[in-house]
């Protein structure tokens, strides 16, 4: 139910399957990468009484962290008949773009207000509204906790998808924390998965930590990220604790599992007849510090006591 089959099926045999209203999701990166999001945008809409292939339709439809393919996905769901769209910030421009008159929920979407996809956070106006994440404002914090483990750091990777503004942005804010704090950054500007291991190669040692700025791209490609940064020994850190799983070192930041959990409430009330108009855009109330303590093992880190009894999540 959670991710596989219903996505598959053929336009024509999900048209005879009924009336029942569709939630249309298009998820920005893999079904692998959202699991644990979608678990729990699933399992709230059960609580509120939506129940998949019962009384609502959910059709995933996938980008794989190739916005390239925003647009044909939306204008599928729209194809579809969808009563919402659910989908993060980076792929709504192309879901408005593809209807004015179906709702739109952004489970995450950094800086919606200044990036223009809504008017304003407690009335947005148009057809889009959700949750806002301001990521960039977490850049300091993040370097602060990595240089409670590493407090010899230098030199800094930073890894972003420079072709997602929100991504940019954070990158020049990592860089901005990084200069009060007299660490070298060493940019690692990506556009395509094909573009990371070069990126790698450009770092040939040069730096002592990886700073990951979150978007679709990443979330495709996290598990190669930690991959490679796992060979050449150089510990990393992330904003979503989703990322740690594969060999990741710590995270700081909102809990995406929450956002996507609220994100259903936002369908709910919307199903209920709701105008996303008029439904106010929150901000995160959920952030987490993660470590991955076998990770720091692999690394031969030592974690200070300090920092693990502030940790929300010790992964072991």
């Amino acid at each position: 139910m959670l991710l596989g089959g219903a996505a598959a099926w053929p336009l024509a045999a999900r048209a005879q399957q009924g009336k029942l209203p569709v939630i249309g999701l298009l998820g920005a990166s893999t079904p692998s990468g959202w699991a644990p999001w979608v678990a729990a945008f699933e399992r709230r809409l059960r609580e509120l009484g939506w129940i998949d292939a019962r009384n609502v339709q959910i059709e995933y439809r996938w980008a794989d962290g190739r916005p390239e393919r925003y647009a044909d996905i939306a204008a599928e769901l729209v194809r579809l008949n969808a009563k919402v769209i659910v989908t993060v910030g980076s792929a709504v421009p192309a879901a408005k773009q593809a209807t004015s008159t179906i709702p739109i929920v952004f489970a995450v979407a950094v800086d919606p207000l200044g990036s223009g996809l809504i008017a304003n956070l407690a009335r947005p106006g148009g057809n889009a509204t959700g949750l806002s994440v301001q990521s960039a404002d977490l850049a300091g914090k993040r370097l602060e906790v990595l240089r409670e483990v590493l407090p010899g750091l230098r030199r800094l990777g930073v890894m972003a998808n420079v072709g997602y503004r929100a991504a940019a942005l954070e990158m020049s804010e990592v860089q901005s924390a990084a200069d009060t704090l007299g660490i070298e950054t060493i940019n690692l500007e990506i556009r395509h998965s094909e573009d990371i291991a070069p990126a790698f190669d450009r770092l040939n040692g040069r730096a002592d930590a990886l700073y990951v700025c979150t978007d679709a791209l990443i979330n495709a490609n996290h598990m190669r990220i930690n991959t490679l940064a796992l060979g050449v020994r150089l510990p990393t850190i992330y904003g979503p604790r989703d990322y740690l799983e594969s060999g990741g070192l710590m995270s700081y930041g909102p809990s995406y599992v929450d956002l996507f959990r609220r994100a259903a409430d936002y369908v709910d009330k919307i199903l209920r007849g709701a105008k996303p108009a008029e439904i106010p855009v929150e901000q995160p109330t959920k952030f987490d510090l993660v470590i991955n303590l076998t990770t720091a093992k692999a690394l031969g880190l030592i974690v200070p006591s300090t920092l693990l009894a502030r940790a929300d999540e010790v992964i072991e």
